[in-house]
């Protein structure tokens, strides 16, 4: 074990692929999002979609797991869930929320913070029916969050939605649904040298963003 840790501080990467600057980067930081999405798709980064969602208790308790983005525009960010679950029950108590996605080859993060709302049912209801029908299974079998005595209990609960719902046609649960990240403040974080790497903040007062430079 003492050379695991060992080896953990000899592990080092220098970042020196891209940079970023404020002449780079578009006034609108959704727009921003969008060009450096696509390029972590043409990067063929592994799951770009992928990302950190954090939430917390009302007493400012974190938690925090890797979740898909769905969808995003000038609104926000969209991603889909149980509401039962603990990052649903801990969002309607503190509807505060923040993303961080990390892509490597590429050597970037984009930190998300903002408020959280559900989306509503006809937008959840449109992306549910685009599921395959064992995803919409799925949302039906989980309760997600939930003590189960052992796994048994999932593969019984799927095979009796399996017989409630034979066809495509399956409905989305009441408990399933979308949620919306209005963000106040989105940071692009670009890998450099000798860790000095460039932070680009954007931060919304009044509808409009401001740009500023972070030291890192």
């Amino acid at each position: 074990m003492e050379d695991l840790r060992l080896y953990i501080n000899t592990l080092r990467h220098d970042f020196a692929k891209q940079t970023l600057d404020e002449t780079q980067v578009d006034a609108n930081p959704i727009v921003q999002f969008e060009k450096w999405f696509k390029e972590a798709v043409d990067a063929k980064v592994n799951e770009p979609n992928a990302m950190t969602v954090c939430t917390a208790t009302p007493e400012g308790k974190p938690s925090a797991r890797i979740l898909l983005l769905r969808n995003f525009n000038e609104n926000g960010f969209v991603y889909y869930t149980n509401y039962n679950s603990r990052k649903g029950q801990e969002i309607e108590a503190n509807p505060n929320c923040a993303l961080l996605f990390f892509w490597p080859e590429l050597e970037r993060q984009v930190r998300i913070e903002g408020s959280i709302e559900k989306q509503s049912p006809a937008d959840s209801d449109l992306y549910f029916n685009t599921r395959p029908r064992t995803s919409k299974l799925g949302a039906w079998t989980s309760e997600q969050s939930k003590v189960i005595a052992n796994r048994d209990i999932l593969a019984s609960e799927y095979e009796k939605f399996s017989v409630m719902f034979p066809s495509e046609d399956v409905p989305r649960p009441p408990h399933w649904g979308g949620y919306l990240v209005k963000p106040v403040t989105i940071e692009f974080w670009q890998g450099r040298p000798s860790r000095l790497h460039d932070r680009i903040l954007y931060t919304k007062h009044n509808g409009n963003w401001r740009i500023e430079r972070l030291a890192p």
